[in-house]
């Protein structure tokens, strides 16, 4: 079947018109779909969210800057926010780089910038090895580049079992959830506090639940195969890669990351923020888009 675009109702608005946000859906067929928001002209940026976020993280601290000078689409990642995904097929980030190039052709988005926080940001790094002629650059924000013991391997990796998941997950979803995640997304942005526009506009619903957490487990499983192909790739990348971390990241070390990963990828760049925790790009928001127009003036 192939990918077609619709409508979908509006998932979460502000109430200031930049920060507005209006899904549309790409059906790609089989239960799958992606759903993505957009504003601005201009060449393409693509905003893919991390763990236990949805489109609004990006699009909330990005999409009024850099609207003004890109046509901006921030994606819900396959099997999160309202986007659907196959159960236990879809969860590595090298097949939701597929979905996700599957969705961009869809909507006539041919070669875009990535830009991808944490999770999101392995899955830009996958796009980009798997599909380097379809993909403008990636700068990549804090991201998950090798494999390592992470703590929501343990938080939701059990919910990824077969039959055992399915029981664990409405439970916990109506038992442990509804006081573990708020702590988390709070203990994300720290050392510094969730800003107040993310805690007003921010649709934690989206971003909870049975079926997504059951997703954030099969995503955390998914990382040791899928980073590990990455790991063996990445002398091989052939489109621009520039990477940030914030040197008061509590949530990825990315020296062990992003820093050793722009060692290995040919004439990729990284780049320390000062004093920054993990969801840097609610607090630099000028620096990424420095770095943004940077790497489109470095398309190759």
């Amino acid at each position: 079947m192939a990918p077609t675009a619709s409508a979908a109702p509006s998932a979460a608005r502000s109430s200031t018109a930049d920060r507005a946000v209006t899904r549309h859906i790409v059906d790609l067929g089989e239960g799958r779909s992606i759903a993505y928001a957009e504003a601005g002209e201009g060449p393409a940026l693509v905003l893919i969210h991390g763990t236990l976020m949805t489109l609004e993280d990006p699009w909330l601290a990005l999409a009024p800057t850099l609207s003004r000078h890109y046509r901006v689409i921030a994606v819900d990642r396959p099997g999160h926010g309202l986007s659907t995904r196959r159960r236990l097929v879809d969860a590595s980030p090298w097949r939701q780089a597929e979905l996700l190039q599957d969705a961009l052709r869809a909507i006539g988005v041919e070669r875009p910038l990535l830009i991808g926080h944490s999770f999101g940001g392995a899955v830009a790094l996958c796009h980009g090895l798997r599909f380097p002629e379809r993909t403008a650059g990636i700068l990549a924000l804090a991201p998950l580049c090798f494999p390592e013991m992470r703590l929501e391997q343990m938080l939701f990796g059990p919910r990824f079992t077969p039959g055992l998941g399915d029981i664990l997950g409405p439970l916990l979803a109506g038992t442990a959830d509804p006081a573990l995640l708020p702590v988390l997304w709070r203990a994300i942005f720290l050392p510094q506090i969730m800003p107040s526009v993310f805690a007003e506009h921010f649709p934690f619903a989206l971003a909870s639940g049975s079926e997504r957490m059951i997703a954030e487990g099969e995503d955390a499983v998914s990382v040791w195969a899928a980073l590990t192909r990455a790991a063996t790739a990445y002398a091989a990348c052939a489109v621009p890669v520039h990477i940030l971390g914030g040197t008061a990241d509590l949530v990825v070390n990315n020296a062990l990351h992003g820093a050793l990963a722009a060692r290995v990828i040919p004439r990729a760049r990284f780049d320390w923020v000062p004093g920054a925790g993990h969801m840097l790009h609610h607090f630099h928001q000028d620096t990424v888009l420095a770095c943004a127009v940077d790497s489109m003036g470095r398309r190759r």
